[in-house]
């Protein structure tokens, strides 16, 4: 089986062209030079606009569509809905949505899998009780390893400089995790299976299973003998969650070298591997993103292929390297860390291999695909992922259409059925982290459209501009859990930008977004318990979870922010380099590009087909939706004027900053007062907290309404427990415990415990408890 392919299918190589003009109708949302940096919607509007619900698709396309037809959607349970885990692998099991609580999971008798993490809760306790109070560090609450970050090597001195700390982020990077997996919790959690764990405890390690089985396609593989997939695995014959990588290569090399001219790196030797720069070469970050995928396959819960995009051509030598970091996927080894060197090995373009290697331009369109402002392997990634049928057939009947089924050349792997698509960039780390809180994220969304709870629209007397209900009303929003860049300060950047960063170079910070990008809402029942899609509230008008909605789009500096207007990113607020979709959400988004392409130039017709899908990110697992940017070189640009994050607070910027300037706050200090209002440097850390603290506002607003004293500063009835404090001393124990678990996406990876509700000790932190902390001045109920 060909491992290279550079087909005459017109969507990959004639239509160039036809793709760069967005022939699709994305152009007319986003492509018109500088007014990209228009507010996407209203806070006050953006989530009663008219959208296509996660309900709907489930409504048409499950299994059980006749008895939809005859029974009102809001009777239904998850699973005639078509959102519970297809029964098809060894430890799924049918669900009724029974409590969580119900199990033998309780405070006194933890998971396997808590109980390191009570065992460090003790710790904390201990060390703040036997430290004399005058000795009590602000410091104390952050725990771990003390971390050696080796950034430059001095040939003179034949040693490598280094930096030392403790990155307390949460945020996953190869700087400081040698090891793929997505850190050492969740590389420990999907180790050796579920069926090496307690027998009361499968439904926690299949989750990410369940999930994507449940939001995936309702096709599933061949298993049998003589199959693809029993090529690629063995003799595994369980199904697993079919996960479609799209790499976009543009812009690798080393140095000013195009990476596919040099050669890959060498296979593990007897003596240890050269240090090399993470500046130096895009090739260590492609092999960590494909030891991440391996690790991936290697939980035994999913399926990898991965297609890269490339513009020309490429040596066979990076195919097979790319193959042979992929062996648990179901690549083969390379032939130097073999006893046999490999000789009963078929050759890479005679066989099943995971990695597909696409060329996407042809010799017209070559030096467009290299630019890294057309936008064009962009427009490429989304053409292969959602496979609209317009592109080999203008002339598409929207009433006859099955999004399910795919146009494209059948030899590309991306025509497949695939139950999650995750479309990046080389420079963009992936792990199964990030994958797994995407799917539980989705499957959130999913359960808090179809819930009883909210069918019936809220009233407009209800309406508080803070919560938001999901329902299968067409005019129920469509939300789609999104991802933010974050990059560490290397030592190539301005020194500008080094005033702004929260514990110097140990902080990951993004620059396409800032504090005005986005606003807080509460969705109800927006919680999947175990086995899919199920719920985990139950007529709990309190029962929920806030989230980030994005309500800019996201800014990134030249020569991507020019890419993001000629191409701009499927979900409103979401990023172009990094992006997830089931194929529930591709299917729905297919749909909606159909409709505005058979629309034409008919306003009226768009304005029917629905919006396109909004962005937003769980509180309780922000971190997981940071992605790290591996070279690390972004920090410390200045954007391109008009085209900055805060745009749509462009006014009031600027007036604070004259207000600095007449006060004379920053006189003679040029550089600070640049560092403040030039550069966008925003610490994952104070994300979290801007966030938190937005949402605590919001909801103190609304429990004040009218007796609100307009006169008081800060919050009058709710609060944030951690955040809204005064910090000269560490927090309290068990406080700062839930906030480490918080920012290592705990809540998610441990959901069957922390959804439970048996221990209310971390609903704060994980972002499921609606009206915070009471202030304790405050007499009356809430």
């Amino acid at each position: 089986m060909a491992s290279n392919y550079q087909g005459d299918n017109p969507t990959m190589t004639e239509r160039a062209d036809d793709n760069l003009s967005s022939s699709d109708g994305s152009s007319s949302r986003g492509t018109n030079n500088v007014l990209t940096a228009m507010k996407l919607i209203a806070a006050s509007a953006l989530f009663y606009s008219a959208g296509t619900s996660f309900a709907e698709t489930y409504h048409h396309i499950s299994n059980h569509h006749a008895s939809s037809e005859t029974t009102p959607l809001a009777d239904l349970d998850p699973a005639d809905l078509g959102m519970s885990a297809p029964s098809n692998h060894v430890n799924s099991a049918p669900s009724h949505g029974r409590r969580l609580s119900d199990a033998t999971i309780s405070k006194k008798n933890p998971p396997s899998y808590m109980k390191d993490l009570m065992v460090e809760l003790k710790a904390r306790k201990k060390l703040m009780e036997d430290t004399p109070p005058e000795e009590v560090k602000y410091w104390f609450e952050y725990t771990g390893p003390l971390q050696k970050y080796f950034y430059r090597y001095s040939r003179s001195r034949k040693k490598a400089d280094s930096f030392e700390g403790r990155d307390d982020s949460g945020v996953v990077s190869s700087r400081f995790i040698d090891n793929s997996g997505g850190g050492v919790e969740y590389s420990t959690f999907f180790s050796g299976g579920a069926d090496s764990k307690p027998k009361e405890e499968h439904s926690a390690y299949t989750r990410l299973l369940d999930n994507c089985l449940a939001m995936g396609s309702e096709r599933r593989p061949d298993r049998k003998a003589g199959s693809v997939w029993q090529e690629l695995y063995d003799k595994d014959t369980h199904d697993r969650c079919r996960v479609l990588f799209a790499l976009n290569t543009v812009g690798a090399g080393r140095s000013t070298t195009m990476l596919w001219e040099t050669k890959p790196p060498l296979p593990h030797s007897a003596e240890p591997r050269p240090w090399i720069s993470e500046q130096e070469t895009a090739a260590t970050h492609l092999e960590r993103n494909l030891q991440e995928i391996d690790a991936m396959c290697a939980t035994g819960l999913i399926a990898a292929r991965v297609q890269v995009l490339v513009c020309e051509p490429i040596p066979g030598v990076w195919t097979d390297w790319m193959d042979s970091m992929l062996p648990n996927c179901g690549g083969k080894a390379d032939p130097m860390t073999k006893k046999d060197g490999g000789k009963n090995d078929a050759n890479v373009e005679d066989r099943a291999s995971p990695v597909q290697v696409v060329v996407t331009a042809n010799a017209k369109t070559a030096d467009v695909c290299h630019d890294l402002k057309s936008g064009f392997m962009e427009q490429r990634m989304q053409d292969l992922v959602l496979s609209p049928p317009y592109l080999t057939d203008k002339n598409v009947d929207p009433s006859k259409l099955d999004p399910a089924d795919k146009t494209t050349h059948p030899d590309l792997v991306s025509s497949d059925d695939h139950d999650l698509y995750v479309a990046m960039k080389w420079s963009t780390l992936v792990t199964v982290r990030s994958v797994n809180s995407f799917l539980q994220a989705s499957a959130d969304l999913a359960i808090a459209a179809v819930s009883a709870d909210n069918q019936s629209p809220m009233d407009k007397d209800d309406g508080d501009g803070v919560t938001v209900v999901l329902s299968s009303a067409p005019s129920s929003p469509y939300l789609i859990p999104s991802f933010v860049r974050v990059s560490y300060v290397s030592e190539e950047n301005n020194k500008v930008a080094k005033w702004r960063m929260h514990g110097d170079f140990f902080h990951p910070a993004a620059w396409e977004i800032c504090k005005d990008s986005f606003d807080m809402s509460w969705i109800p029942g927006s919680l999947s318990g175990s086995k899919g899609v199920t719920p985990a509230c139950h007529n709990d008008k309190d029962c929920g979870q806030w989230w980030v909605y994005f309500a800019e789009e996201q800014m990134p500096t030249t020569p991507e922010v020019y890419a993001n207007e000629v191409t701009p990113p499927l979900v409103q607020g979401g990023s172009n380099y990094i992006w997830m979709l089931t194929e529930r959400q591709r299917q729905e988004m297919v749909k909606v590009k159909v409709c505005v392409h058979a629309a034409g130039d008919d306003k009226s017709k768009k304005d029917q087909c629905g919006d396109f899908p909004q962005a937003v990110i769980p509180l309780g697992d922000l971190e997981s939706f940071l992605m790290n940017f591996s070279p690390n070189t972004a920090l410390g640009k200045k954007h391109v004027s008009s085209r900055f994050p805060g745009y749509s607070r462009a006014e009031e910027r600027e007036k604070d900053r004259e207000a600095v300037k007449e006060r004379k706050q920053l006189k003679d200090q040029e550089d600070i007062e640049k560092a403040l209002f030039d550069y966008t440097i925003y610490p994952s850390a104070l994300f979290h907290k801007d966030a938190t603290i937005k949402a605590a506002r919001a909801r103190d607003f609304v429990l004040t309404g009218a007796k609100r004293d307009p006169d008081a500063v800060g919050p009058q009835k709710v609060k944030s427990s951690y955040y809204d404090v005064t910090i000269t001393k560490p927090r309290e124990a068990t406080s700062a415990w839930c906030q480490a678990i918080s920012r290592k996406g705990l809540c998610t990876l441990y959901a069957d415990y922390f959804r439970s509700f048996v221990d209310d000790s971390c609903l704060e932190a994980c972002g499921m408890r609606k009206n915070w902390s009471k202030i304790e001045r405050v007499t009356d109920e809430l």
